[in-house]
């Protein structure tokens, strides 16, 4: 279930429209495409990551819809990120003002921005290191909170706008900070 990275450029260069036409044409393979064009490939889930994630998303959405503060995004949400990259994290979330900013196109595509908060959960096949670039990618282009969870090494780590990394072993929750104000995540089933 590893993501398979594909380099088109001698071949084709994807205009951002034509990236986008490729995954409407192709609903049922999710695909990225890092700022230098490269196209990633991402295979399904397995069923612990897919359990795994269902129960961290539920978790932002209830608190999403008790505060109406933004908006919450699984992982099949496409974000056409400022460096040019098109990128969709297992979780993302924005204020209300930013959602409503948007057209009502530019809502049903790829949304054009980065999201305040991402996360991403690494599955048994992903790598750390291209996450964690990965995740570097969200900060440069205005994440402002992110999270790198990895079960298997029982470790996150938190990025935070201006500040280095902290890695962080076995945390119980997590806090939203000041981006998801009064947001705590419940972590201890993915330790047990």
């Amino acid at each position: 279930m590893t993501a398979l990275t594909v380099n088109l450029d001698r071949v084709i260069n994807f205009s951002r429209a034509q990236f986008h036409a490729l995954c409407a044409a192709n609903p049922d393979v999710k695909f990225e495409r890092n700022a230098t064009g490269e196209l990633i490939i991402m295979a399904p889930t397995g069923g612990e990551t897919g359990r795994q994630n269902i129960k961290l998303a539920t978790q932002l959405e209830n608190w999403n819809d008790r505060t109406g503060l933004g908006v919450a995004f699984d992982s099949s949400t496409g974000f056409s990120l400022p460096n040019g990259a098109d990128r969709s994290p297992d979780l993302a979330w924005i204020p209300l003002e930013r959602w409503q900013s948007l057209s009502q196109a530019e809502r049903r595509g790829f949304l054009p921005l980065c999201p305040d908060f991402v996360l991403e959960l690494l599955s048994p096949t992903d790598s750390w290191l291209k996450t964690q670039l990965k995740m570097q990618e969200y900060m440069d282009n205005g994440a402002r909170l992110g999270w790198l969870i990895d079960p298997q090494a029982k470790q996150v780590g938190i990025y935070r706008q201006g500040r280095p990394v902290e890695i962080v072993a076995s945390p119980q929750t997590l806090s939203g900070e000041d981006v998801l104000l009064g947001f705590v995540l419940h972590l201890n089933f993915l330790w047990e």
